[in-house]
């Protein structure tokens, strides 16, 4: 591969030699961190494709796969400090893959397009301007794809690189031709107007542009600092160029028929804030409403237009029921629009927002959205109850989650479980009856009841916290923390607005382990155990023990088997088993306690082609897995490591004098039909299994003694004395001989920890069910190493044990199934089915506070996902109370679904209302009913 000359400048200007990746590495660090020091409004990041990023990490020494559990590539492990595998320096920048073939837009090279839908680490990586003009340099390639780097936000403010600007599609009034247009979210209207009379040769006094959603004119763009943004522009939205001649510059507020129009808003004026007292629907509601508090006043809803596709004024007409409004995508919107429907048919969030509720509209809260968030939610979820079917557009409600969620800006898949939690405590803040938060002081439970502690906690919360979200949505649980070291205990009650489930499957893992016996008494076998993904070593050793029926009197001794070698023990009990990866090979080799502790003795392997002459060579290669065993003798000779060594290999002697004879063994290990007595060649049994002449094999002159690691050979002699209590190492040389007398097949092909097509064999996945996913979530675990707690009596941090119970249930409770694992490079989505209960879901007996109450609740929404992460899609299933009917809504489409079809592998999000009365048994579905309150 040619390497550019380019080199880089040193400071005296000179070109020098290419850099090493070494030197690479460090330049691309210092410019990062550059970077990170002077970030501001403006500056240039560039888009790269991860495909050929990660090759140049890989050359430069960056392990790209760090922090994923489980998925660390065995080439990309370190042996003795350095890489087993020397990545090859990468060719040219290549970012074919990222980006639009024959793009349409009217753009320069630099303003090459990216393929929709790609997802940052997975499939790009953002480099400031420094790195990429020194990648470039090094490397050549491309094409560039410049990004600037926007601060975004009103209240709580971020920066941000938009790697996707908004494209307008422009229609052009004059001929009906369409130009497509790409221009930054955060670039004023009046730079829209600049751009648009350039492309289309018009003068900017003869223009008349319209905000053309959905083919409408939604209301007339004024030329201002006002962003592009903020007047609800969407992504791929159309926008419409009209001239006027100057004669007519007059007519500019009017429409082809002379009416009047409001410059920015089609919609009508609005008086002082009244929110109720309008129109009846059908159902009861009240559909009028205002959003204006005052004249003047800075707290509106900002739905300035009727983009909503309905007059917001005018009641459902006849017949027609309201919350049947289906909510259009407006670029990758689903995962809003699917929460969203499952909130405005909340039955006590309805019955909320369709009143009057201004009064509680908080605008001096610092942690809020100064009401705004609160009044957009209002007017969407009214919106949606009077319009009938017809779908509604929630670019204001869209606009205002902008400004005040910057993570949701742009058009980029998010996940509707994080929207929700954003929302319910966005609204709770706006909506917050305490002005003036006061100062409270948490004590410590000191050994007091918990009824009295958890009163206490909650009076507490609500002396800060008082609002229809904390009235409805927000439970009481009670977290027990315990010092693995002093056992000091801490228990804490704090409030909830939704529980995060995890699916059985990922709190566990299964580990395959292959125990080797160290003292030779018998054949090697694979264990299959299941253990706590955030456990211990120590628990590994105890599932291992229990499946190898491991006696009182024996120990494992756990270890890593890496290119043949011993890679490292994991003899401590706090080692975390997440260091241990999915593709490792680990063994545990089984002794008698009384015999550890001594001199330590490993056997390694290798083949032997050479002459006698050449032992002392390392150039002949090692296989097999290496041996481990003790030496009982104090001061151990030479003689005591040749009896141990052949103690250990006995049991891999051949049972049939032909070499080639093998019985009962499948795929490396001997099946149970090894227990039955073998015969020899001439059909008569063989005495222990062996052949004679083979019990007292000579290994000396087969043995060489090595270095720790494994690089230096000494000759083996049987009068040499070993200390007790270090670790010997020796190599054995297997000749033809001891291939035809020893089956080497079962110190090869042990299996790795966990093989990711081995649960494929299933003839079918069987489901997990609700309350499994609930017993998970309260099962006590460790917490994680990079969640550790500061224990007050120990002052250090330590990975307690932790433990949740439930002790207050709200009257909605929201499950979300944790179906999403995420790391540097790897997403992943669980599609396991979690059979969870329509009706009659009974929580009585997971709550501690035993107030005499039962907590009965019944389903009445669902938020889906199907497909994986970044091109996956959200839907909603949501019930109709009054009606007693499930719908399905998919964006604007709405349709009535059988109740018994709404249990899916795609249930991502459960919102359950409980229920009073006495819920009604489901027909096939287990109860867990007690009695009804």
């Amino acid at each position: 591969m040619t390497i550019p000359d380019s080199g880089f400048m040193m400071e005296n200007g000179a070109s020098c030699l290419p850099c090493t990746p070494e030197e690479e590495k460090k330049i691309v660090n210092d410019l990062r961190n550059e970077s990170e020091r002077n970030l501001k409004e403006g500056n240039l990041y560039f888009v790269i494709s991860s495909r050929w990023f990660r090759m140049w990490e890989r050359y430069v020494g960056i392990d790209a796969d760090d922090n994923l559990i489980g998925n660390q590539s065995s080439d990309s492990r370190q042996w003795n400090g350095a890489s087993s595998v020397v990545a090859e320096r990468p060719g040219p920048i290549d970012n074919s893959d990222i980006v639009q073939n024959g793009s349409d837009c009217d753009c320069k090279e630099n303003e090459i397009q990216l393929r929709r839908l790609l997802m940052e680490g997975q499939d790009y990586v953002l480099v400031p301007q420094g790195v990429w003009e020194k990648l470039h340099e090094w490397y050549k390639g491309g094409p560039a794809l410049p990004r600037k780097m926007i601060l975004q936000g009103v209240y709580h403010r971020k920066f941000d690189v938009e790697v996707y600007p908004l494209c307008l599609k422009l229609i052009d009034s004059r001929d009906e031709s369409q130009s497509i247009l790409w221009i930054s979210r955060k670039a004023s209207v009046a730079v829209l107007f600049q751009k648009v009379c350039a492309l289309r040769g018009i003068e900017q006094d003869k223009a008349r542009i319209w905000d053309y959603f959905n083919k409408r004119k939604h209301g007339q763009l004024i030329v201002s600092n006002k962003s592009v943004e903020e007047s609800n522009l969407q992504m791929d939205q159309d926008i419409l160029l009209e001239q006027v001649d100057g004669n007519h510059s007059s007519r500019f507020g009017m429409d082809s028929t002379g009416n009047e129009l409001a410059l920015v808003s089609l919609e009508p004026s609005r008086s002082s804030l009244t929110i109720a007292g309008g129109p009846t629907m059908s159902n009861g509601h009240s559909s009028g409403y205002r959003s204006n508090l005052y004249p003047g006043s800075s707290l509106s809803s900002g739905s300035n237009d009727i983009d909503d596709g309905f007059d917001a004024y005018n009641s459902v007409r006849k017949g027609e029921k309201g919350g049947l409004a289906g909510l259009q995508n407006l670029g990758n919107t689903c995962f809003m629009n699917s929460a969203l429907q499952c909130l405005v048919h909340t039955p006590p969030l309805v019955e909320y927002f369709l009143k009057d509720y201004s009064d509680e509209i908080n605008t001096e809260n610092p942690l809020g959205m100064h009401g705004e968030l609160a009044l957009a939610f209002g007017e969407l979820l009214r919106k949606s109850w009077s319009s009938g079917r017809i779908a509604i557009a929630p670019r204001a409600f869209k606009g205002k989650l902008a400004r005040f969620a910057p993570q949701f800006s742009g058009y980029n898949q998010h996940d509707s479980q994080e929207l929700l939690a954003f929302l319910l405590d966005g609204l709770h803040e706006d909506l917050n009856r305490v002005k003036q938060k006061p100062y409270i002081e948490m004590k410590d439970s000191d050994g007091r009841p918990d009824e009295e502690v958890a009163a206490e906690c909650w009076r507490n919360h609500k002396a800060r916290n008082d609002s229809v979200i904390v009235d409805v949505c927000q439970g009481q649980y009670k977290s027990t923390l315990v010092c693995p070291v002093c056992s000091k205990i801490s228990i804490t009650f704090d409030p909830f607005m939704y529980l995060s489930l995890p699916l059985p499957s990922t709190i566990t893992r299964t580990m395959t382990v292959t125990v080797f016996s160290g003292d030779g008494n018998g054949l090697p076998m694979p264990y299959t155990v299941s253990v706590l993904k955030n456990g211990f070593c120590k628990d590994l050793l105890l599932a291992l023990g229990t499946a190898c029926c491991l006696k009182s009197d024996e120990n494992l001794l756990l270890a890593e088997v890496y290119e043949n070698k011993i890679y490292r023990y994991l003899d401590t009990p706090l080692e975390p088993l997440i260091s241990i990866k999915d593709d490792e090979h680990i063994v545990a080799f089984r002794f008698q306690k009384k015999g550890m502790g001594k001199a330590k003795l490993v056997i390694f392997h290798r083949w032997q082609e050479k002459s006698t002459s050449d032992y002392l060579k390392s150039g002949t290669e090692l296989f097999g897995t290496p041996l481990v065993t003790y030496l009982g003798e104090d001061q151990p000779s030479g003689a005591d490591i040749e009896t141990a060594v052949s103690k250990v290999l006995s049991p891999f002697k051949r049972m049939y004098s032909s070499a080639k004879a093998h019985i009962g063994k499948e795929n490396g290990f001997l099946s149970d039909g090894l227990d039955e007595q073998c015969s020899g060649s001439d059909g008569q049994p063989v005495e222990n299994g062996e052949l004679e002449g083979t019990s007292s094999m000579d290994l000396s002159h087969l043995l060489l003694l090595i270095d720790d690691r494994v690089m230096n050979f000494k000759a083996f002699k049987r009068d040499t004395l070993f200390e007790s209590g270090q670790i010997i190492r020796v190599v054995l040389d297997w000749t033809k001989k001891e291939q035809e007398l020893y089956d080497a097949g079962y110190l090869k092909d042990i299996p790795e920890v966990h093989k990711a097509g081995f649960t494929a064999k299933k003839t079918r996945q069987e489901a997990i069910s609700l309350s499994s996913c609930l017993d998970a979530f309260l099962m006590e675990e460790p917490l994680g190493p990079d969640d550790m707690w500061y224990c007050p009596r120990c002052k250090e941090h330590r990975q307690a044990i932790k433990k949740l119970d439930l002790w207050m249930l709200p009257e909605i409770i929201v499950f979300h199934l944790k179906r999403f694992t995420y790391g540097r490079y790897l997403k992943n989505k669980i599609d396991t089915f979690v059979n969870f209960p329509i009706h009659n879901l009974d929580l009585s007996k997971y709550v501690m506070n035993k107030d005499g109450q039962t907590y009965v609740y019944e389903l009445y929404a669902i938020s889906n996902h199907y497909g994986g992460l970044g091109g996956g899609h959200y839907t909603a299933y949501a019930k109709l109370i009054d009606e007693n009917r499930w719908y399905h809504f998919d964006d604007s489409h709405v349709s009535p679904v059988n109740e018994s079809d709404i249990k899916t592998s795609a249930a991502y999000l459960l919102f359950y209302k409980r229920v009073r009365s006495e819920p009604k048994v489901e027909a096939g579905e287990a109860s867990h009913s007690h009695s009804s309150s």
